[in-house]
């Protein structure tokens, strides 16, 4: 009987092997834990996208376009600053009613700011019901055309006007540019929009009685109701009046 030959190193470890591929082992294992589903890494940093505003986050909204350009640019002379009231596309975006002058000379008795023409103002600024109040008032104070001065702080009829959004666009530069240049002696307001547009935020009661300054000037204001509400109520027009005549009396 033939002696087997003895077995090597080399024979176990094949039959090692041999045995742990039927036992269906067919990898290499290891005690250290392998991440095998990570992310490969790039080898270089790709650039960020650029960040995104948060869910609820709203984005600033752009500075409102300034009301005639930069102030630098404004008329210095009171009929370039008419003519120019008329024809600048940077005062307002335009509209269905018509841009109108104001209308007289500088250094009135009287300014008359309104807030803006009448809805039916086709050729001159007050020309309708409005209109022919203030006529009538004027010419019971005594005052001849020649004597007042009339604007308004918008150029033309304007529905709903966001006033908010006028002031915060430079419309009270604007307006104060514009008295600075008529230099009239008083002035007469018609609406409860526009003592704001002159520094005094209190645009309430029948009548506002304060001065504004502007270069070195200092001009006597009162501020009423508008027009339309004086036309609408005798009662108003009434307390108007009696204003009216405690405040040319002082």
């Amino acid at each position: 009987m033939t002696e087997p030959s003895p077995t090597t190193l080399a024979d176990e470890f094949a039959a090692a092997l041999d045995w742990w591929r039927s036992a269906g082992v067919d990898h290499d294992f290891g005690d250290d834990v392998t991440e095998w589903l990570a992310a490969h890494e790039p080898d270089e940093i790709s650039p960020q996208p650029p960040a995104k505003l948060a869910k609820n986050e709203v984005a600033a909204p752009p500075p409102p376009k300034k009301i005639g350009g930069e102030k630098e640019s404004w008329p210095e002379d009171l009929a370039q600053f008419h003519n120019w009231w008329v024809t600048d596309s940077s005062i307002d975006d335009g509209g269905a009613y018509p841009a109108l002058a104001p209308r007289g000379s500088a250094g009135a008795k009287l300014m008359i700011v309104v807030a803006e023409p009448e809805e039916h103002d086709s050729d001159t600024l007050l020309s309708g019901p409005q209109g022919r109040l203030l006529d009538g008032i004027l010419k019971a104070a005594g005052f001849a055309a020649e004597d007042t001065y009339i604007a308004a702080t918008l150029r033309r009829h304007t529905p709903v006007p966001d006033w908010a959004a006028l002031k915060a666009a430079g419309l009270c530069d604007l307006l104060a540019h514009h008295i600075a240049l008529a230099a009239p002696n008083r002035i007469l307001t018609f609406g409860r929009n526009i003592p704001p547009l002159l520094g005094n935020d209190t645009a309430q009661g029948a009548a506002i009685l304060h001065n504004i300054n502007h270069d070195n000037r200092s001009t006597p204001v009162m501020s009423v109701g508008s027009l339309a509400q004086l036309l609408r109520s005798a009662g108003r027009r009434q307390r108007f009046w009696q204003h009216w005549l405690e405040w040319t009396d002082s």
